[in-house]
């Protein structure tokens, strides 16, 4: 699972996670003891009830931002194995 990005004590990953439940293009963000699935077209697939509200709002700016390079690390991190770092809010 590489890391990807990290904004505001928020880590975002890339999972390879192929015949899950998760089976759609998505990224985890990590904040402290919290995760957020979201796919990369904004939906919460989990961790909507725990996450805090603030870092919430700012992972689903950051995936609206990006949406075109998260595809682009996605395709390349499950077909080859490459990590493609993504600029994080500043």
């Amino acid at each position: 699972m590489p890391l990807i990005s990290s904004f505001y004590g928020i880590l975002i990953y890339l999972y390879s996670e192929i015949k899950t439940k998760h089976n759609i293009p998505h990224l985890h963000a990590i904040y402290y003891e919290y995760e957020l699935v979201v796919s990369f077209d904004g939906e919460i697939l989990a961790g909507l009830d725990s996450f805090p509200t603030k870092q919430r709002k700012l992972v689903e700016a950051w995936v609206a931002i990006h949406s075109d390079e998260l595809m682009a690390s996605w395709i390349a991190w499950n077909k080859d194995g490459e990590k493609i770092k993504i600029k994080g809010l500043d």
